[in-house]
């Protein structure tokens, strides 16, 4: 029997190399069988003690690339929203658009009177009588998640706010909630304390069946940094100009003409952006 071969996650751990997770990890970008497991066991081939999974994944991604541009930009999702940063409100924009997705009507950047206090939140969503407040958390430390001490300040703002909320006529019939949004992960005292106080919490891979990853892939709004096609001075220009999703570019191509770049570059990104957007 073959020796294992020890990797090290983003997070320090190390692990025994496993073929079969790094397989699911490129089914995510919806390639063939045939190229997943080809990419797969050449990887396999390359493996040193101690590789990282951050290597791992570079000569994935390269592999990918060169095959499919649409498979290579679902591939790198998580990396993609990481590119959102610095500041993060790009993320913020992000996760006001998935809510418009689910039929909410909102806000970005909004700042509430609350009973002791005012307070900027993140995003405000509102449908029918659900009125949700969420906090966007976001990392640009894939290894980084958020812990218990995260949920239970945006709980106590929330509360703040709703005992507000409830002196208004117009607002006590409404369903008032707090959420949190990450792009990482949040830490198991953040859950369980979420869970217990019913505080929303939405993380790229929690709660299983309502990710932030699960609602990407169910919405297709693909974040405008996936595009393998556009350089990062391109991706930030975009995000400068407030544009976040590739859906954006397919919906209005003229949003491009802010990038100086040629013809053929334009109508590459425009065709990798439609294929995600239709896929």
């Amino acid at each position: 029997m073959e020796k294992a071969i020890n990797i090290i996650k983003y997070s320090g751990e190390i692990e025994a190399f496993n073929i079969e997770k790094l397989k699911r990890s490129l089914r995510h970008s919806k390639a063939s069988e045939q190229l997943v497991t080809e990419i797969a066991e050449e990887i396999q081939t390359q493996l040193t003690e101690g590789m990282t999974t951050k290597r791992i994944y570079e000569l994935a991604y390269k592999m990918l690339k060169s095959k499919s541009k649409s498979g290579s930009a679902r591939y790198k999702l998580k990396k993609a929203i990481m590119e959102f940063g610095p500041t993060g409100y790009p993320f913020e924009k992000f996760v006001g658009k998935i809510l418009e997705y689910e039929g909410f009507k909102t806000d970005v950047g909004v700042v509430m009177q609350g009973h002791c206090v005012t307070h900027e939140v993140d995003v405000t969503a509102l449908k029918a009588k659900k009125h949700y407040l969420i906090e966007c958390k976001f990392h640009s430390d894939q290894g980084r998640k958020c812990n218990v001490k995260i949920p239970l300040y945006i709980q106590s703002r929330f509360k703040d706010l709703e005992t507000q909320w409830l002196k208004q006529k117009d607002h006590s019939l409404k369903f008032h909630k707090g959420w949190v949004y990450t792009n990482t992960k949040f830490s198991i005292d953040a859950i369980r304390f979420g869970e217990c106080a019913g505080l929303g919490l939405v993380s790229w891979d929690y709660p299983k069946q309502d990710s932030l990853k699960s609602k990407i892939d169910i919405s297709r709004l693909y974040p405008i940094t996936a595009l393998p096609s556009l350089s990062k001075q391109d991706k930030q220009k975009i995000l400068n100009n407030g544009i976040v999703l590739c859906r954006e570019i397919c919906d209005n191509p003229k949003l491009l003409n802010a990038l100086e770049i040629s013809t053929s570059k334009k109508e590459r990104i425009l065709e990798e952006a439609d294929e995600l957007c239709k896929h």
